[in-house]
């Protein structure tokens, strides 16, 4: 019996020690990936200055940016757990706002390569979506950041505890969350920009800048982001429940967060308090793609 026991011990304490071992490893991975520095090649692009232009990028960001910067754009916590938290930066020129210190290249690289002015990835900073903008939207949102009244707001800089790093390490939060390093491993190829009206093709330009494939999936057949609170996400193709759908229920759930069936949409998982912000020939324009898609059996994640 004794043997037993010491051979149980020898066993016990070993397998303790492998898992400190993987345990610190995925850890010293996820420091890692935190501090990594990117050198991004950034596009020169044309900041408009006429109201017009700044109109239409107050336009884009309402209906993209206020969900997670808020609707004075000044930031504030964004995401909080017991392994860390992330606040969402302030865009203005105000006390602790980015706005005062950015220079056209910084907006360029944080919106399209999602790297600080520094040199660091961003964190959960939806520019895997937001690459997509052609320069002129890109441009016009900037003009419009631009413009922002100063808005004293001081937040905090992302932290992350020891098993924080060691999720991420793990990958347990997908690829949103460094989107640097996505965005390095998956360059953009055969980018298309149509023009803007009730099209299907304009309609998916608008899903491409807009990240529903992030819930929805990648033929938008249904799926679940990474957000440990997320729920399933349903069947946007003639496929799911959307075939019963016309074009005004859709309009509908976007603007007033309700489906046909009369369900609530919850804003914390269908973020639809700023995609309502979208014209009336935009989401005309997204409900046409999403018709001309195949129709595609629900997807479980």
């Amino acid at each position: 019996m004794k043997k037993f026991f010491k051979w149980f011990g020898i066993v016990l304490g070993s397998l303790i020690g492998l898992i400190v071992l993987v345990f610190l490893g995925l850890m010293l991975k996820g420091n890692s990936m935190l501090n990594k520095k990117y050198d991004a090649q950034v596009e020169k692009i044309t900041i408009p200055t006429d109201a017009e232009a700044v109109a239409r990028g107050e336009h884009w960001v309402m209906a993209e940016c206020i969900g997670c910067h808020g609707h004075d754009l000044s930031g504030g916590p964004f995401f909080a757990a017991p392994f860390g938290y992330i606040d969402a930066k302030n865009l203005t020129s105000g006390k602790g706002g980015v706005g005062s210190e950015f220079t056209d290249e910084d907006w360029v690289r944080a919106l399209r390569h999602g790297v600080g002015s520094e040199g660091d990835s961003l964190l959960i900073m939806p520019a895997q979506f937001f690459r997509h903008f052609s320069d002129e939207d890109l441009g016009e949102i900037i003009a419009y950041l631009k413009t922002l009244p100063p808005i004293d707001n001081e937040t905090r800089e992302p932290s992350f505890n020891p098993l924080g790093k060691a999720l991420m390490g793990a990958g347990v939060f997908g690829d949103s969350v460094v989107v640097a390093e996505y965005l390095l491993d998956n360059p953009l190829e055969n980018v298309s920009y149509p023009p803007a009206g009730v099209t299907a093709e304009y309609g998916e330009y608008l899903v491409n800048v807009s990240g529903c494939r992030d819930c929805h999936g990648p033929a938008l057949s249904g799926g679940k982001s990474a957000d440990p609170s997320a729920i399933n996400a349903p069947n946007l193709t003639p496929g799911g429940e959307l075939v019963a759908w016309e074009e005004a229920d859709f309009i509908k759930a976007i603007r007033e967060g309700e489906a046909k069936s009369g369900h609530k949409l919850d804003p914390a998982q269908m973020p639809w308090e700023h995609y309502k912000f979208f014209s009336d020939d935009e989401l005309k324009a997204l409900w046409a793609y999403l018709q001309s898609l195949p129709k595609l059996a629900t997807t479980l994640p």
